[in-house]
């Protein structure tokens, strides 16, 4: 039975930092259209003018930096 405990108690940690990483990205994808508007507002319309390729590109890019910045800081 220990090794249920143990599972659970894992299983529970993990739940607990992915909501917390959830969390935090929407607190941080929140503050920019909560402090600048304006800017916020151009930024996306000058995202409507890139093409598919240029945005699949920048997400790509952002993803590799976070999981480099993951691995790097994990234990």
């Amino acid at each position: 039975m220990k090794g249920g405990v143990t599972h659970l108690f894992y299983g529970r940690m993990l739940e607990n930092t992915l909501f917390a990483a959830i969390a935090l990205v929407l607190i941080l994808e929140g503050l920019l259209p909560f402090v600048f508007p304006a800017i916020w507002k151009r930024m996306m319309l000058e995202a409507m003018k890139m093409s598919d390729r240029d945005l699949r590109v920048m997400g790509l890019v952002s993803i590799s930096i976070g999981l480099v910045l993951l691995l790097f800081f994990s234990e």
